[in-house]
């Protein structure tokens, strides 16, 4: 076994060992692969819920969410990478996640997308691609300034 991966296997393990049981299930569900587990775990972190607040680990099991087709987490890696919690800021890359959940129906990333567009922020200005997302997130219960 090469040096990488027996490290991230003592790391799980120290992981596993300091949980708690219901937080231990989550992480070997989300280290196997299982996608809501995966989103909820990056949950955890980003809140400090059941685990110590880590912005990096919450950016990590929302990109492996993300990449696994979680539309929640698609928006919460976008917000990440639009304030640079966890991840380097990137503006860019927050929109690749934005329009991702947005184009499968998140208002929210809807708005932020619109937001991008308007300002200029990870994608050249563009007032009727702007107008676009904007009348698209209509349907979002709040306003909130994406960064």
């Amino acid at each position: 076994m090469s040096p990488a991966p027996a490290i991230r296997l003592l790391a799980l393990f120290l992981a596993l060992f300091a949980l708690p049981g219901c937080t231990r299930d989550l992480l070997e569900a989300a280290d196997a692969g299982d996608v809501r587990a995966q989103y909820e775990l990056g949950s955890a972190y980003a809140a400090g819920d059941r685990v110590p607040l880590n912005l990096v680990e919450a950016a990590r099991w929302f990109g492996k969410a993300a990449g696994n087709g979680h539309i929640e987490a698609q928006f919460y890696l976008g917000l990440a990478y639009s304030r640079g919690e966890g991840v380097p800021e990137d503006h860019a890359e927050a929109v690749r996640w934005y329009r991702r959940a947005a184009e499968q129906g998140h208002t929210d990333a809807q708005f932020n997308l619109a937001y991008a567009y308007a300002h200029g922020r990870g994608v050249p200005k563009d007032a009727n691609a702007a107008k676009k997302w904007l009348r698209k997130s209509e349907g979002r219960k709040g306003v909130e300034d994406p960064d």
